[in-house]
C-alpha cells in the first residue's frame, strides 16, 4: 500500500469521524484492501476490518434479488449491533467507505457525512495526471 497516499487520504477520513458518536472511518477496495483509515483505528485493525467488510458488501449484493427481481444496484448497508452501527457505502468504482459509530449516533448526520466525503475522494482518486512529466514505462526512452 502507498503510504503517502493512505497518509493522504487518512485526514480525510479524520474529517468524518469528527462528529458526537462517530468512532472509526476506513476506505477499502473491493478486494478488502486497506486504502486509507482514520486516525482512532490501528492499521492491523483497519486492515483487518476492511478484509470483513469487503465480504459483507459482497454478500449485501448478492441479496439484491431479495429486493427486487431485476437488476439493483447496491448503495448501502448498515449493520447495527448493541454497541453502536456499521454504515458501508460506494465510494468510487471498486472502492468503499465504512464508518463505525455507537448507538447514540445521528445516523443521518452520518450518513449524510459519509456522501459528502465520497464526493471528495473521488475528485482525489480520479485526479488527472499531471502534465510535464516524463512518460516511463514500456517504450520509453529515458
Amino acid at each position: 500500500m502507498n503510504d503517502h497516499l493512505n497518509n493522504e487520504l487518512g485526514w480525510m477520513l479524520d474529517e468524518v469521524v469528527k462528529m458526537p458518536e462517530a468512532r472509526h472511518a476506513i476506505l477499502l477496495s473491493a478486494d478488502g484492501m486497506l486504502r486509507a483509515h482514520s486516525q482512532g483505528i490501528a492499521r492491523d485493525e483497519a486492515e483487518r476490518q476492511a478484509a470483513a467488510l469487503s465480504g459483507l458488501q459482497s454478500i449485501s449484493r448478492s441479496t439484491s434479488e431479495f429486493c427486487d427481481p431485476h437488476e439493483t444496484p447496491w448503495q448501502q448497508t448498515l449493520v447495527e449491533f448493541v454497541g453502536g452501527y456499521v454504515f458501508l457505502i460506494a465510494a468510487g468504482p471498486g472502492a468503499y467507505l465504512a464508518v463505525s459509530a455507537t448507538e447514540a449516533v445521528d445516523m443521518e448526520a452520518v450518513s449524510y457525512r459519509m456522501q459528502k466525503l465520497v464526493d471528495r475522494l473521488g475528485k482525489e482518486l480520479t485526479s488527472p495526471p499531471r502534465q510535464g512529466l516524463p512518460r516511463q514505462g514500456i517504450g520509453s526512452h529515458t
